[in-house]
């Protein structure tokens, strides 16, 4: 199959901060090029400050004058999520898009956080949680928009209520589609809020349907020395054009992140091969991210795990460390 080529357009963005989470690899290496091509500047939180080295100065070969800064993320330490939110609450400028692109998928056996949750959730959804809530401050300055990355996979299984931390029986690709269902009800609960209390905060979620990506790559670090079968098949789909690039993956949250036209509570993917790539489209709401009851619930219990909460209405004290309680419990 020959492959077209598959492009948005990004509107300029001079003058405007983004923070893009997961920006050294895959999607996010995409995502981070192209925000900074449009004239964003750009906060890439990392992990690895010697390949989000290399990754800035890519950027900055390819668009010269590009604003690119790094500052240590690890969205699987609640202390650390508070501490990269100070840094940014210090520097006090307004934040106009954030997007919550970082994750990790299917550690074979039961892995845990700083914090002890379960890692899949604590890094793709309470991490971003927590992370949103300390910003909180520099959102409401920037009226900001945030898109919440989801998956395939939230379109399958169901949140574990009984044992949301798979404590009793761990099932990797199960707890992955926890996480980012997780992740979605969040992210629409959020938008909701924000019309309900006047934040002035738009946030949607988008979905990069299949690509070869770091997903599914050898990960020692999470117990997976080599690569999945998995990763293999996706390579051979996407030289097929059946599934995508990471450079077309990239596009619904890229869509869903820039263009005036793409709204707070909406759905964004690919539209081909049962959304396995293709064009970014509106689409859809999964069934599993369409009860309010579950949202609301997620979002208490995100609370009471991060120790974390979101202010009742528009004003907030943007002093660092001060944001309503925003700051975690015993810091």
């Amino acid at each position: 199959m020959v492959r077209t080529t598959i492009d948005i357009h990004v509107p300029d963005l001079s003058g405007k901060r983004a923070v893009l989470t997961g920006g050294t690899d895959g999607i996010g290496r995409v995502l981070a090029r192209r925000l900074a091509a449009a004239g964003a500047d750009l906060v890439l939180p990392v992990r690895n400050r010697g390949k989000a080295e290399a990754v800035a100065a890519e950027i900055r070969a390819r668009v010269p004058g590009a604003g690119v800064t790094l500052h240590p993320l690890d969205l699987s330490s609640l202390g650390s999520v508070a501490d990269f939110a100070g840094v940014l609450l210090a520097e006090d400028r307004p934040i106009e898009m954030l997007v919550n692109n970082a994750g990790v998928m299917t550690p074979p056996e039961r892995r845990t956080t700083a914090d002890g949750h379960e890692l899949q959730l604590g890094t793709n959804h309470l991490g971003h949680f927590a992370l949103v809530a300390h910003l909180m401050p520099l959102l409401l300055a920037g009226r900001a928009r945030v898109t919440s990355q989801v998956s395939v996979a939230a379109n399958r299984n169901a949140i574990n209520w009984d044992d949301l931390e798979w404590e009793r029986s761990y099932d990797a690709f199960r707890a992955y589609s926890q996480s980012k269902i997780a992740v979605g009800l969040f992210a629409l609960e959020l938008d909701r809020r924000s019309r309900a209390r006047g934040w002035d905060i738009t946030s949607n979620i988008a979905h990069p349907g299949v690509a070869p990506t770091s997903l599914l790559a050898a990960r020692p670090e999470i117990g997976r020395p080599e690569e999945s079968r998995g990763i293999r098949l996706i390579r051979r789909l996407s030289a097929m054009g059946v599934a995508g690039t990471p450079e077309t993956a990239s596009l619904p949250a890229l869509l869903a992140a820039t263009s005036p036209d793409a709204g707070g509570g909406r759905f964004y993917g690919p539209r081909r091969f049962w959304h396995m790539s293709g064009p970014p489209a509106e689409q859809s709401l999964y069934r599993r991210l369409r009860s309010l009851e579950d949202a609301r619930r997620i979002w208490r219990l995100s609370e009471q795990l991060t120790g974390v909460s979101f202010p009742e209405g528009r004003e907030v004290d943007r002093t660092e460390g001060q944001a309503l309680g925003l700051v975690r419990e015993g810091r």
